[in-house]
């Protein structure tokens, strides 16, 4: 048979058949390098029958380079993947889309494409320009997944894709329900990526100033230079620490964003407020001269304004956060090196940071600068929580006002006498805070004989995105 008529033949396979070749083809990509000529044929006969480029069957090129060939295709990438009931009132009972069958082949190309790219790494060294190109593939599957780039790795919110600014939902504002993926897609993305930067000669692209500009900051690199960090020199530690502060500044933005949504404290109506238009009441000022209202003039004379009380009740708070710093604890120790930084500006608010591993180092002196003090933590292998709570007992001068924040997967050596300790704190009038893992994918495992006391004491280890910990300590603080 000519490849003019398989060619034909494809082209007059049913809808359903032709996402079955796109979908076997990807599947063969994934396991197998190696091109399968039959498949590859057929898929492209595919993607040109239904007006896409043939560049999406080609795995060395990224969604950026084809997105900025065709435009028009980067909408639809947007929200790909998106299809639980929020997608409106085509969605069927069972949550599924309901699409024409041309439409659903369409789609099954351009999601072929973006798990092809994202899940297929290879195997050897990868340069700067092969990760940065992966992060930014791995950017258009988390918006194809209805989330902004970076989200679902644990990273910096809305930034970080790399190339084509966003042009469609991005997410747009809402949380998409991801539960139903198995396995989580947050922390195997996150896996992919700490992968690939243990594959680069990372020293070397850093000792390059030109290849060094091309990486973009991340968690799973920000791990990988905080262990390196002693190794490193010169240019290629100048580089690395840009790169840091870098990654810093961007998850700061996005964590000073879910604090500063609610002021902390309660409205202090002893206090006059303040005469300025940014407080004028309309609504109440418009009722309480309602009797001066003039029907003939239509028009509403005002004898007094009413104002909005602004200035809150700020009582003195000491928060205490404890950071387990051990290899498992990289992404919970930078998110709260950075949050108990943003809580150190609040008004009437004493942070204080501590880092342990077996040993326990005081970082309060640098908890207004998140960077300086992750450059100073020293990634360890073992777990000593009671070295850390020699460190933190003495700091509690008044029980009641303060909040201890414990963040680890609390596998310890010294189980017994660091629970019979924490126990103590509570009963003492500590508000005492168990977390088992501050990320954004939420992936985090936490020792079920602590788990389980923390329950009976009526402290539930509190675990998943770092929103439920702002939202604890504002609820305290306030």
């Amino acid at each position: 048979m000519s490849e003019r008529q398989s060619d034909d033949q494809v082209e007059a396979l049913p809808h359903d058949n032709r996402r079955q070749v796109l979908y076997w083809r990807l599947l063969a990509r994934l396991f197998d390098p190696e091109e399968q000529p039959a498949l590859e044929r057929a898929g492209l006969a595919v993607v040109e029958d239904i007006g896409l480029p043939a560049a999406l069957l080609d795995p060395q090129a990224s969604v950026d380079s084809i997105v900025q060939r065709h435009p028009e295709l980067a909408a639809e990438f947007d929200g790909l993947m998106v299809t639980d009931e929020d997608q409106g009132p085509d969605a069927d009972p069972d949550g599924e889309v309901t699409r024409a069958g041309a439409a659903e082949v369409r789609r099954a190309a351009l999601v072929s494409k973006v798990l092809l790219n994202v899940f297929s790494t290879g195997s050897g060294a990868v340069s700067a320009g092969q990760l940065s190109r992966w992060q930014s593939d791995a950017g258009w599957l988390e918006r194809a997944l209805g989330c902004a780039p970076g989200d679902l790795r644990g990273g910096r919110g809305s930034g970080g894709s790399g190339g084509v600014a966003p042009t469609g939902t991005g997410g747009g504002g809402r949380t998409p329900d991801l539960s139903r993926l198995i396995p989580a897609i947050g922390p195997e993305l996150g896996a992919l990526e700490a992968d690939l930067v243990k594959r680069m000669h990372l020293r070397e692209v850093l000792a390059d100033p030109k290849l060094a500009a091309r990486l973009t900051p991340s968690m799973s690199l920000v791990e990988q230079l905080l262990r390196d960090k002693n190794n490193l020199s010169g240019v290629a530690l100048a580089n690395a620490k840009d790169l840091i502060r870098r990654f810093v500044d961007e998850v700061a933005d996005v964590l000073r964003t879910q604090v500063e949504k609610a002021t902390v404290g309660a409205i202090d109506r002893s206090v006059p407020p303040k005469r300025v238009f940014r407080n004028l009441d309309l609504d109440r000022t418009i009722w309480k001269n309602l009797t001066n209202y003039s029907p003939e003039e239509e028009r509403l004379y005002v004898d007094r304004l009413y104002y909005r009380h602004t200035a809150r009740k700020t009582t003195p708070q000491r928060l205490i956060v404890v950071v387990d710093q051990s290899g498992s604890m990289v992404d919970s120790m930078v998110n709260c090196t950075i949050l108990a930084s943003i809580f150190a500006g609040l008004p009437k608010v004493d942070v204080h940071l501590i880092a342990y591993d077996t040993q326990a180092l005081d970082l309060t002196p640098w908890v207004h600068d998140p960077f300086e003090t992750l450059l100073r933590t020293q990634l360890g292998g073992g777990t000593d929580g009671t070295v850390a709570m020699a460190l933190a007992e003495p700091k509690i001068a008044e029980p009641r006002n303060t909040v201890v924040v414990w963040i680890s997967d609390f596998y310890e050596w010294r189980s017994q006498p660091l629970f019979d300790s924490m126990a103590a704190l509570h009963r003492s009038g500590v508000k005492f805070i168990p977390v088992g893992s501050v990320t954004s994918s939420g992936r985090g495992s936490v020792n079920p004989w602590f788990r389980e006391r923390f329950k009976d004491q009526g402290t539930p280890v509190l675990s998943g995105h770092i929103r439920k910990l702002v939202q604890e300590l504002k609820t305290f603080l306030g």
